[in-house]
């Protein structure tokens, strides 16, 4: 579980709603349905207009991605790799053909599968990179999608306020309820404003920093795979591979 997320939400919303109360409001006032449909409703109609559809799926799917710490330790890659090299040198590249139908990640196994099938190791590269560059482009969607709802979500907040006043001109002869009224339509650009900088942005923020862990994971793959495929040295590619690292990483490793 990620628990950066976690806080951010909690201690975000948390902020809002007890200073909300400290000011004298009630947090009941801020609770309104009909703003919540508009900026929402709205938002998420644009968004659908801005981008396809099964990308806006994929987008509320990977929701969960932020709830989650990244699924893959570098360290268990570069631990598995090595142990390729150490085969391949030890046994031949073609020992490695029955390790192929255990791997899981569906790059690493292609890869291999690559190398073990005797693919040059430029050929083999460059075919790789060329499935980076669709990963890559293909990942960014979901950062994208929340990107856009972030930047739509204020405006949609303020069509949310003006729609309210709308209904406030029509009620001037009853000036007992114009305060509340008017209180009530500035709750959607409260709405538009919040979800934009509390809920969208940082998902999109988060989402791309997920992504680029999984590129760079991806990265550090295809050398080691293109290393193993020309017999160099299994220690001297452990320490290629650690070059992917943040000092952070490696720190934690150390110790």
């Amino acid at each position: 579980m990620d628990k950066a997320t976690l806080i951010g939400l909690v201690l975000g919303i948390g902020a809002i709603l007890i200073g909300q109360a400290l000011e004298g409001g009630h947090i009941g006032s801020i609770m309104q349905f009909t703003a919540a449909l508009i900026v929402l409703g709205g938002t998420f109609g644009a968004v659908f207009v801005s981008f396809p559809f099964d990308g806006v799926i994929g987008a509320f799917k990977d929701v969960k991605i932020t709830l989650k710490e990244p699924p893959h330790n570098p360290y268990q890659v570069i631990s598995q790799i090595t142990g390729y090299a150490n085969k391949a040198r030890k046994e031949g590249i073609l020992s490695l053909e029955k390790e192929v139908k255990n791997v899981e990640d569906p790059f690493l196994k292609k890869a291999l599968t690559m190398a073990v099938d005797g693919i040059e190791p430029h050929a083999l590269r460059e075919a790789m990179e060329t499935e980076l560059g669709y990963l890559e482009e293909h990942g960014k969607m979901s950062s994208k999608v929340y990107k856009a709802a972030g930047g739509y979500a204020p405006t949609i907040g303020i069509l949310g306020a003006v729609l309210g006043l709308i209904h406030v001109m029509e009620n001037l002869n009853d000036p007992s309820k114009l305060g509340s009224g008017i209180a009530v339509a500035f709750v959607a650009t409260v709405y538009g404003v919040a979800s934009a900088n509390l809920l969208f942005l940082p998902l999109a923020s988060k989402l791309e920093l997920r992504h680029r862990h999984e590129m760079i994971l991806k990265e550090m793959i295809l050398e080691g795979v293109v290393s193993v495929s020309t017999g160099e040295n299994p220690r001297l590619i452990e320490e290629k591979l650690k070059a992917f690292l943040t000092e952070k990483q490696k720190n934690m490793h150390a110790s």
